[in-house]
């Protein structure tokens, strides 16, 4: 059960930028906890169970890439990661572990308050409501009622993001999708947000078909617009 107000973990080492951010996020009504170095929030990401977090990537102990990737392998917690404007590298590998989205400093207040209520919109409602069957290429079936899809006979473990992005996929199957409209209607943005969050998730889904056959993947990329999966 998620709570009734969001609850959001805000890591970073730099007292005054957490300071900030907490203030902006009380004012718009959100709980907030917060950790100084990776040790601590890892500790409290598991304890607290927080709706979302704000991970910055250049913390002492344990970097935010190594928290994001420890995180992942039990928990699909939303997390938006914080990058200074020179870490394209960390910012890229970020999004292929599973981070949802990133922000890079310096950012507005506004940015940041604009991308935390579109990752909890998503997340917290979903773009799947019916209690319904989806059939995919190579025998995919998302069962849309459980969030859970399943190759031929065993399930494929997704992230929330993967299932949302396949789920908006194959409703629009043989239909180009631009990066922009995929950013509308899975990460719920009604602004401009940065595509190359869609790549990486792309990529990501991608794999995770492979697994299954590679028939189930059955996504291409479209040069210049966008993506498009393929359905007889």
């Amino acid at each position: 059960m998620r709570n009734a107000v969001p609850k959001i973990l805000v890591v970073d080492d730099e007292p005054a930028v957490v300071d900030l951010i907490v203030y902006n996020l009380t004012k718009a009504h959100y709980q907030t906890i917060t950790a100084g170095n990776g040790r601590q929030a890892i500790e409290l990401a598991r304890q607290a169970q927080p709706d979302l977090i704000l991970l910055d990537l250049m913390l002492p102990e344990i970097d935010g890439l190594d928290i994001c990737r420890e995180l992942r392998r039990t928990s699909q917690v939303p997390i938006i990661m914080i990058t200074a404007r020179g870490e394209e590298v960390d910012r890229v590998i970020g999004l292929e572990l599973g981070a949802d989205d990133y922000l890079a400093k310096p950012f507005s207040m506004r940015e940041l308050l604009a991308r935390v209520k579109a990752v909890l919109r998503r997340t917290q409602h979903g773009v799947a409501s019916s209690n319904s069957i989806l059939w995919g290429p190579g025998n995919l079936r998302l069962d849309i009622e459980s969030r859970e899809v399943f190759g031929d006979s065993y399930p494929l473990a997704l992230t929330r993001l993967e299932f949302d992005l396949l789920y908006v996929l194959l409703l629009n199957a043989n239909r180009v999708m631009t990066r922009e409209r995929l950013l509308e209607q899975v990460w719920g943005y009604d602004f401009a947000g940065d595509t190359r969050a869609v790549d990486s998730a792309i990529k990501r889904l991608r794999a995770s078909l492979r697994a299954v056959s590679p028939e189930a993947d059955a996504i291409e990329a479209v040069r210049g617009l966008g993506y498009r999966l393929k359905m007889p």
